[in-house]
């Protein structure tokens, strides 16, 4: 691992598969969705919504105090992507977790994540069941990009 892998990871997020500068989607994801997420397309791994929020906060503080230069970690990750680029988010947890990714840069987003809590079943079943699958982030990713379709898709249940 490299020691900027290592500060990404401990700052909150990195890039699994990092994006052209024309992407037309990324998928943002954290926790046990990580196969449902990368078997959709590429995609930037969140480490702790926490800590990557707490960034964007202080150096939006700092702009407003006068330091114009102040960055945080995720707007310096999501800068090379053209503003037509769709996000979705994906965890499996509430949707507004990471929902807030998208006011970083004022990307079109489509957050997904498990709403009513309780059920019981498999992960195969429960990532249906909540709409956290490959297809439904793949249903995700083409209503956010403008352009033709991702790929070929089964409809959502």
């Amino acid at each position: 691992m490299t020691a900027e892998l290592a500060g990404d990871i401990a700052n909150g997020a990195y890039w699994v598969r990092e994006p052209s500068p024309n992407a037309e989607v990324l998928i943002a994801y954290q926790g046990a969705v990580a196969p449902e997420a990368i078997a959709a397309v590429g995609l930037l791994a969140i480490t702790s919504a926490d800590r990557l929020n707490a960034g964007w906060q202080a150096a939006e503080r700092a702009r407003q105090r006068g330091n114009r230069g102040a960055m945080s970690h995720i707007e310096r990750l999501l800068q090379p992507l053209s503003r037509d680029c769709g996000l979705v988010t994906v965890l499996d947890g509430h949707p507004v977790t990471l929902a807030w990714l998208g006011a970083v840069r004022g990307h079109r987003t489509k957050a997904l994540g498990v709403e009513h809590f309780g059920q019981t079943g498999t992960i195969a079943d429960l990532c249906l069941h909540h709409g956290i699958d490959t297809n439904a982030i793949i249903h995700a990713a083409n209503a956010a990009a403008f352009s033709r379709p991702v790929r070929h898709l089964r409809a959502l249940p």
